[in-house]
């Protein structure tokens, strides 16, 4: 298999979200592209960290190819990640299962949600009835 070199920039440690972030460049002169899966685990090595808790993200690749830079998060444990990380990412790592509704469905919850204020609206999204005071 083909070299692949890793070099980090902009590192930063968000202490607020419990995590570690950067840029990751990456050097992948003989293959067309790298795996997320496999950048991770590499990271993980060198932070000496738990792959799950890396997630990368926004990779573009530069024009002629060879090199591909993207962002990293390295969270301090699982818990934090699945508090702090958006859904659809989750989801892409294979934390959470994607939840399946028509576009029909979508809609029906948003205009239920519109009508009421506050709390009620988490009742009203799973569709109970309200019921009134006599």
């Amino acid at each position: 298999m083909a070299e692949v070199t890793i070099k980090t920039r902009k590192f930063q440690v968000n202490r607020l979200l419990f995590r570690k972030q950067m840029v990751i460049d990456v050097i992948h002169e003989k293959r067309a592209n790298v795996p997320k899966k496999e950048l991770g685990e590499k990271l993980a090595k060198m932070y000496k960290v738990d792959p799950q808790t890396v997630i990368l993200f926004g990779f573009k690749t530069r024009f002629g190819g060879g090199k591909s830079s993207g962002f990293a998060l390295i969270y301090d444990d699982i818990t934090a990640l699945k508090k702090i990380e958006p859904s659809h990412r989750q989801v892409r790592f294979g934390l959470k299962t994607r939840v399946d509704a028509s576009r029909k469905q979508k809609k029906e919850r948003k205009n239920r949600e519109k009508k009421v204020r506050g709390a009620k609206k988490h009742d009203a999204a799973s569709g109970k009835k309200d019921e009134k005071k006599k």
